[in-house]
């Protein structure tokens, strides 16, 4: 392991495709739809029918044998979807023509988890009768859906923002001889504890306190449940810097903070935050981190509010990753506190250099 300081289940596929807002110099994302029927979680639940929302972009490519060699699964963070990717600063900086993930070489996967984007999720009528999924629960749907939908059986990456940088410490442990390579973007591979573990619990309190709530089955959203749980969201992904440019004086910040209060509001379900943030109660790659066959690119910023770099966890758990590197980009006007894992931009030339030197991941 290498330290680095940066400078500066049966299945039933439909396919559309869809022209979202996107960086026009990549091909158009395919749309579809997984059914994983009969899914069992992790706690016992079921459902008769799970559906897994997803994008993709390029053509899969097989090796001789039949096996798909360039595929690149992209999975996007608490409360986001696959979507998200389509950006000019994301997708844009690196699926074009010539770039990184250039779509014409790779087939990228951009799936919604569970209960976030068009998968299945509470909101969609079962409200706190949903299962109550887990990390876990969603790296295996993710699986089910690449082998019995997409007929992908080979990752050449999985690349990870926020939760889902967690999720690529899972596939590493979960599905070892299945990926080459892992870039999780902002994250760290052991139990969330401290501050961390706090914030996440003052946003669950926060929705389920608030009497509005009604044990999940509210006609109207719990307002004040949901301001205080975004409130906490907010500051868990602040950037100091960045937020002094959006709000340089007392007016300023004040109309801000109350156009993002009421936009955050508006754009969220209480029992889909709900449950989003629950999932991540046993996450906790630390025991196994061993078991890593692929090369993994573990990367964070130093001014993420999340995964403070002051703790100290990555010094002490990357040297477990055999062919693990870390990499730590220092505060400037570019990053973006935790949402730095969004800007390819700050980090796309350390992918660069992983994916040229990358190769199969060797079994343990």
């Amino acid at each position: 392991m290498r330290v680095f300081l940066a400078a500066a289940v049966s299945a039933l596929v439909s396919l559309s495709v869809t022209h979202p807002l996107r960086a026009a110099d990549f091909p158009a994302p395919v749309e579809g739809d997984f059914a994983a029927r009969d899914f069992r979680f992790g706690s016992g639940e079921t459902l008769p029918v799970l559906n897994i929302h997803y994008r993709t972009i390029g053509t899969p490519r097989r090796d001789a044998s039949g096996v798909v060699r360039n595929a690149v699964l992209i999975l996007h963070g608490t409360g986001g979807t696959g979507e998200g990717f389509l950006s000019r600063t994301f997708g844009g900086e690196l699926f074009g023509s010539g770039q990184v993930l250039d779509a014409t070489r790779y087939f990228i996967i951009l799936p919604d988890g569970i209960g976030h984007g068009k998968s299945s999720k509470p909101s969609d009528g079962m409200h706190a009768r949903f299962p109550k999924y887990t990390y876990d629960d969603m790296v295996r749907a993710q699986h089910a859906m690449l082998v019995d939908g997409l007929r992908v059986d080979h990752l050449r990456l999985v690349l990870g923002t926020s939760m889902g940088a967690m999720h690529c410490w899972i596939w590493g442990e979960m599905y070892p001889d299945w990926v080459d390579g892992l870039v999780p973007l902002a994250s760290a591979p052991t139990q969330i504890a401290g501050r961390n573990r706090v914030m996440r619990k003052m946003i669950v309190d926060s929705i389920t306190q608030d009497p509005g709530w009604k044990n999940g089955e509210y006609t109207e959203q719990p307002r004040q449940g949901m301001a205080g749980a975004v409130n906490l969201l907010m500051m868990m992904t602040s950037s100091p810097l960045q937020w002094h440019k959006s709000g340089p004086t007392r007016e300023a910040a004040d109309t801000w903070y109350e156009e993002q209060i009421k936009s955050r509001v508006a754009a969220n379900d209480a029992n889909d935050m709900l449950y989003q943030f629950n999932a991540s109660r046993d996450y906790d790659p630390s025991p196994h981190l061993e078991t890593i066959a692929a090369a993994v690119l573990a990367i964070n910023s130093a001014d993420d509010v999340v995964n403070p770099p002051e703790l100290g966890l990555m010094e002490t758990l990357m040297p477990r990753v055999k062919r693990g590197h870390y990499i730590l980009i220092p505060t400037s006007d570019r990053t973006r506190g935790h949402g730095t894992h969004s800007l390819p931009a700050v980090w796309g030339t350390h992918l660069a250099d992983f994916l040229r030197d990358l190769t199969p991941a060797v079994s343990q």
